[in-house]
């Protein structure tokens, strides 16, 4: 069954939005402005690292943080879409230079209590989602300015992804690629392909006329990057999902299909510090910090 949209849309009202492209991670991040007024939010930032080398930077955050700036924009939100898997969250960093509040679904007590475990974290790691200052619920709603900004549930590739849908805008963080990138996989711990659907075909309930906007994209077959999208084009032309694909038929192909990939190379140290809201685990008594890397748990 598929759940009804929690609210009323409001197709005349257009926020204002700038994308970020961060090519290391394939992750567009996004300032949303209120064109009333010079109130903003941030969704999906990255924090920058050199894997092998074991550095963190801040480069594609500091773009973020100049184009507020320069805009003379007031920061009231940073947005997670859900705990990522590919990239590391850079909005505790954005937050301690511009303010506002940090938000996720409300299922990332889920997301650390199966990760909490895997990293062997111990009863120190708070596993009630108190890492970020909001934790959304299916049918909540919250300010940027005058718009008003609702939140669907839309689970299946972690059990904490929510959508968040502004005037004519939707955010759909890993549920849905570009049409011909079709869907995220659904194989992570608490994932699930008929929830993925599921959660996609509540997506595309919205206006045919909604303007979506990816978290990823790769460019399939050498096209050039791509992050905005319409509800009409991904029910005509998504490859995974388009109208016609059954919920059996999208089972299949997703599952088969996820049983062939690779792990995400960040995965490690992502979801060691997404589930922390974006922070560095603890150091040592030295003032060190590391990353675990679990073997045969992943």
């Amino acid at each position: 069954m598929i759940e009804p949209l929690p609210f009323t849309t409001q197709m005349d009202v257009k926020p204002k939005i700038k994308a970020f492209f961060d090519e290391p991670t394939n992750t567009i991040s996004y300032v949303v402005q209120d064109p009333t007024s010079n109130k903003c939010a941030v969704i999906d930032s990255v924090m920058d690292i050199d894997y092998a080398a074991g550095r963190i930077s801040y480069g594609g955050a500091d773009q973020i943080i100049k184009f507020i700036k320069d805009n003379e924009l007031e920061l009231e939100w940073l947005i997670e879409t859900h705990v990522h898997a590919d990239h590391l969250s850079g909005a505790p960093y954005i937050q301690g230079k511009l303010g506002g509040k940090m938000g996720i679904g409300e299922n990332i007590t889920i997301v650390q209590d199966v990760f909490g475990k895997v990293f062997n974290e111990g009863t120190e790691f708070q596993r009630d989602g108190s890492q970020f200052d909001q934790l959304f619920t299916d049918g909540d709603s919250y300010q940027i300015g005058n718009l008003s900004v609702h939140v669907m549930h839309t689970p299946g590739h972690t059990p904490a992804c929510m959508t968040h849908v502004v005037g004519n805008a939707a955010f759909v963080g890993d549920t849905l690629f570009m049409p011909d990138g079709g869907s995220a996989r659904a194989d992570f711990p608490g994932g699930d392909a008929r929830t993925l659907y599921r959660s996609v075909m509540r997506v595309l309930q919205l206006p045919d006329e909604t303007r979506l906007f990816m978290c990823h994209d790769y460019g399939p077959n050498g096209r050039d990057i791509q992050w905005e999208t319409s509800v009409h084009a991904e029910r005509e032309h998504n490859i995974h999902v388009k109208d016609g694909i059954t919920e059996d038929e999208f089972v299949k192909m997703r599952e088969e299909r996820d049983a062939s990939l690779d792990m995400p190379k960040l995965i490690i140290p992502s979801l060691q510090v997404n589930m922390r809201g974006g922070k560095m685990p603890p150091a040592d008594d030295q003032g060190d910090v590391f990353f675990k890397v679990p073997v045969n748990k992943l």
